[in-house]
């Protein structure tokens, strides 16, 4: 019973480290790759876009919060 205990032990070690471990590694190494390079020309153009929309949808916001606070003043304590 003893030999079987470390066979079972041992096949998921063995299968770890053929298959698992080294798609880890070269998973990991790549995006280390990739971060130290940089965003790329779209990924920038995209963050950019996504800035945009963030500074009109606060803006929005706040204008909308103004009106609130004209039109029912005590909104804020509801909520």
């Amino acid at each position: 019973m003893g030999e079987l205990s470390v066979i079972f032990a041992g096949v998921p070690l063995i299968l770890f480290t053929l298959f698992v471990a080294p798609i880890w590694l070269i998973l990991h190494y790549r995006s280390k790759k990739q971060v130290k390079q940089g965003l790329s020309e779209e990924e920038f153009a995209t963050l950019q876009t996504l800035a945009e929309k963030a500074e009109l949808m606060s803006d929005r916001i706040r204008t909308l919060e103004s009106i609130l606070d004209e039109e029912t003043p005590k909104w804020r304590e509801r909520a």
